[in-house]
């Protein structure tokens, strides 16, 4: 005999839990640009340094044609007035050009290593002896009125006008801030890149103290290359905003764990 069999409804799988974890402290995070001036303090800072060294170690010499009589202090040594000039003829070639890779650090090691070599055995002074009147002597007036003014016009610029403008990002959204006339520009983070450009070792490491060129791809109907150039601190600003990517806009970061 025959009986009729019903089919047993199946339980529907049950949906894959999510987790919550805590992102932590951050909720916004803010990058600012900055121009190349940044890269500009060891002029005024090796300025001061020798200013010291000359005020300690020099000489009183007066200036002939002065009425009354005028003196400057001097150093005698012409290694001085040849290191301020290399530090500040590196300073302004590598601010306006690009070196990247291997190039910089070969630029770099050749000039250092020649600059104190010649220095440690003293042929800068037979260098400059044979060009007749040509002496690198710097007095101590100039490198105190020289490095101050430098240090107001940096402090200035990297401390409160490039702080002026700068990039808010926050959970799902990044946002172009101007302080002076209050212009905004967003961009929603989704399928956004956040990239480091090459680095110049010169530039970026040994006086960028750490700096770097942020590119940011956005998409969309009218995608765009953003470049935040000289960005401090680079490398922990993109995991700091790896992580704020990853984040909802409420706070929290929400991973997928499977059952």
């Amino acid at each position: 005999m025959a009986t009729a069999q019903t089919d047993t409804p199946q339980a529907a799988p049950e949906p894959t839990p999510q987790v919550q974890v805590p992102v932590g402290e951050i909720r916004e995070l803010r990058i600012y640009s900055h121009s190349t001036l940044l890269y500009w303090w060891p002029v005024w800072f090796v300025g001061f340094i020798l200013a010291l060294v000359t005020l300690l170690g020099g000489e009183h010499m007066p200036i002939p044609g002065t009425n009354p009589q005028i003196e400057v202090i001097m150093h005698p040594s012409k290694n001085l007035g040849v290191i301020y000039g290399v530090v500040l003829f590196l300073i302004v070639i590598f601010t306006n050009t690009t070196v990247r890779g291997l190039a910089s650090v070969i630029v770099v090691l050749c000039v250092m290593f020649l600059t104190v070599l010649f220095a440690w055995l003293g042929w800068w002074e037979t260098i400059l002896s044979w060009i007749p009147h040509l002496a690198g002597y710097i007095n101590l007036g100039f490198y105190v009125l020289f490095s101050t003014a430098l240090f107001l016009v940096w402090a200035g610029t990297v401390l409160i006008y490039d702080r002026m403008s700068y990039w808010s990002l926050r959970a799902g959204q990044i946002t172009h801030i101007t302080m002076i006339g209050g212009a905004e520009r967003s961009y929603d983070t989704r399928g956004m890149l956040f990239e480091k450009a090459g680095q110049d070792l010169f530039r970026h490491f040994l006086i960028g103290l750490g700096s770097g060129d942020m590119r940011i791809l956005t998409t969309g109907a009218r995608p765009e290359e953003i470049l935040i150039p000289n960005v401090m601190f680079v490398d922990s600003h993109l995991r700091a905003m790896q992580q704020l990517i990853a984040t909802k806009p409420g706070g929290q970061l929400v991973e997928n764990v499977a059952k």
